[in-house]
């Protein structure tokens, strides 16, 4: 993997959002120290459509070449889903890169680390109500562990499709889950509990 992250950066030099006008930057480390490698303006149109953000994406991944981790300020919607198929790990921070960009390398380098059985068996799962019925709380899970993803609890589940009905409580609906979603043709709806809280249903095919 090479050393390298992408920040999408606005003119006052912190993060951008996803599909707002800004600078993807490619910082490269060496000997510890992070330095702008190469950087592309980003400016998108939205009048394009659908294809107009895939042909972004492909420009993108192309000017990313290696590096396939990509920090923004926030991030969803069709370029973030064409990124994320393209193979690439996108990051929500508000800030300036040099105040992240260590935390996020050495957190890739855990994600890129095979988990163990005992640690993988710590991390809570959905529990199944009724059959093929599922339920978890994202909330309660990273309030005990917050040291756990939402990825890391759920995408494996997700992504097995073994479920008819999956409700989720979390504060809001991560975007991997809603590329997820799309992906692999499950039925994605969101309700608002609380000013906190979003409870988001999975529903697969089997499941309508």
């Amino acid at each position: 993997m090479a050393e390298e992250i992408a920040v999408i950066l606005g003119d006052d030099g912190t993060t951008a959002r996803l599909g707002d006008p800004g600078t993807l930057v490619v910082f490269g480390r060496s000997a510890g120290t992070w330095s702008r490698v190469r950087e592309m303006p980003v400016v998108l149109d939205p009048s394009q459509g659908l294809k107009g953000m895939r042909t972004a994406a492909a420009g993108i991944a192309a000017f990313l070449r290696d590096c396939r981790v990509v920090v923004t300020r926030s991030a969803s919607g069709a370029l973030y889903f064409e990124l994320e198929k393209a193979g690439c790990t996108l990051w929500e921070i508000a800030g300036k890169p040099v105040e992240f960009l260590d935390s996020v390398w050495t957190d890739e380098e855990k994600a890129n680390i095979p988990v163990k059985k005992p640690e993988a068996a710590a991390i809570p799962g959905p529990a199944e109500k009724t059959p093929g019925n599922f339920f978890i709380s994202i909330k309660e899970v990273q309030g005990k562990r917050p040291d756990i993803s939402s990825k890391q609890v759920l995408q494996q589940f997700v992504q097995s499709g073994g479920f008819l009905v999956l409700d989720i409580v979390c504060s809001h609906v991560p975007p991997w889950i809603e590329v997820e979603a799309e992906r692999r043709g499950y039925t994605l709806e969101t309700e608002q509990i609380d000013k906190d809280s979003v409870k988001v249903r999975l529903t697969t095919n089997t499941g309508r």
